[in-house]
């Protein structure tokens, strides 16, 4: 038996085990699901339809509960849109009445004081879907030390049904911390799978803006830490943070930006430049686009206003591709057959390597060392200049994704069913 017919088979055996309990009178599993970390972010926010897509597909007789921390500003509104059978928890006390419990993709175990509650105060089982548990050392991530996991976080691994993790050095440093789940592997982050649309918003925005579908590329800013004080009332002001991001913001943003006038002279297309936090607006206009040459400003469009999931991913589809110092609108632009090329730095978490391990090294770039840096105009260009065949490399890393989602899946199916 091939992998591809392996991975068809086990998948549809697990839907029909799945029928058949419940054609011999056994309930439908009922599952809780902790996650939508907040809404400044559209990749915090594509986690969960990712995910409720993936279950939907894979396990259509659960009944799935969301248990979020933060559905406000429309997110909620969109997420019935797309499920409209989607129960969401008010509170602790709704969610702990659920058989399973599956904590989201994040950048770490984001949710760990919930799962332990969960752990401690139900004793029912839980796992952990698509996360990152980067190396000692990287910022932001108090919850590691520098001989690995801490003991809490260790006990909470080790009692988990399952551990996907999202890039490969996550997995390494679960595996080397010596945790002993049942199962422990890759598991693609869950915004692959996100399929929420708004088409009509983003079909307004391009004929407005003369943007022909697989004409444009979009382009994407980041500083090193995002500034969330501008926009959380609760996130004090780090001027620390913003002196870094003040020294490293035109190192980060130049190749970018030389990539964006070299797409406009050498190719027919256009440029869109886009946020995926809702403090990026600013940021794209002053670091990639007022800079530009008049000629190439010409054809270049800033969007000024943040959006949602929907809207991102329905625009996302009709470009050519994306160039990304942000990890999360790559991942649902590829998760979508859209190519993506991504750059990071140091003060991001290893998210970033999962692109090798989908088979996109030669699309994954670390500004902080010069040689993979000078890298990004050739290759961001050779995309433009080529975008079929940027697509259908695209296509095979894609295809590698959905193979790990059913496998997978194929594992949550069987950890969710009720006995």
């Amino acid at each position: 038996m091939n992998r591809r017919t392996f991975l068809s088979t086990t998948t549809a055996s697990a839907a029909i085990t799945s029928l058949r309990a419940l054609a011999a009178g056994k309930r439908p599993p009922r599952v809780v699901m902790r996650s939508s970390w907040q809404t400044v972010n559209i990749g915090d926010i594509g986690h969960t339809p990712g995910v409720l897509a993936l279950i939907e597909k894979c396990i259509p007789e659960a009944e799935v509960t969301l248990w979020p921390m933060d559905v406000r500003n429309g997110v909620e509104e969109m997420l019935r849109r797309r499920f409209p059978k989607l129960r969401i928890a008010k509170d602790k006390a709704e969610a702990f009445t659920k058989d399973f419990l599956i904590h989201g993709s994040g950048p770490y175990l984001t949710a760990h004081r919930d799962v332990e509650a969960w752990k401690n105060e139900t004793g029912k089982p839980y796992g952990i879907y698509g996360i990152t548990m980067a190396p000692a050392g990287d910022p932001g991530l108090k919850i590691m030390r520098s001989n690995g996991l801490d003991e809490p976080t260790r006990e909470l691994l080790n009692s988990a049904s399952f551990v996907f993790l999202r890039d490969g050095i996550s997995l390494r440093v679960v595996k080397d911390a010596g945790v002993k789940a049942p199962v422990i592997d890759f598991g693609p982050d869950g915004a692959f799978a996100a399929d929420v649309r708004n088409d009509e918003a983003a079909t307004a925005f391009l004929q407005k803006h003369d943007l022909e579908e697989g004409r444009f590329l979009c382009f994407l800013p980041n500083l090193r830490n995002a500034p969330y004080w501008k926009v959380k009332p609760t996130y004090a002001f780090d001027e620390a943070k913003q002196r870094r991001n003040d020294e490293m913001k035109e190192h980060d943003h130049a190749p970018l930006r030389d990539a964006i006038i070299a797409i406009v002279r050498e190719t027919p297309m256009k440029v869109l430049v886009v946020p995926e936090d809702s403090t990026q607006m600013e940021t794209g206009k002053e670091l990639l686009v007022d800079p530009l040459p008049v000629d190439v400003k010409a054809k270049v469009v800033w969007r000024q206003n943040f959006w949602l999931t929907d809207e991102a991913l329905s625009t996302y589809v009709r470009s050519a591709g994306l160039v990304s110092l942000e990890m999360h609108s790559p991942i649902m632009a590829l998760g979508n057959g859209i190519p993506a090329i991504v750059c990071r730095f140091a003060e991001q978490t290893t998210k970033g390597f999962m692109w090798r391990d989908i088979g996109l090294g030669d699309w994954l770039f670390d500004l902080d060392k010069p040689d993979e840096l000078a890298r990004v105009v050739p290759t961001a260009l050779a995309l433009a200049k080529d975008p079929a065949a940027a697509k259908a490399k695209a296509a095979k890393a894609r295809e590698f994704v959905q193979q790990r989602q059913r496998e997978t899946m194929a594992v949550v199916a069987k950890a969710t069913a009720v006995s």
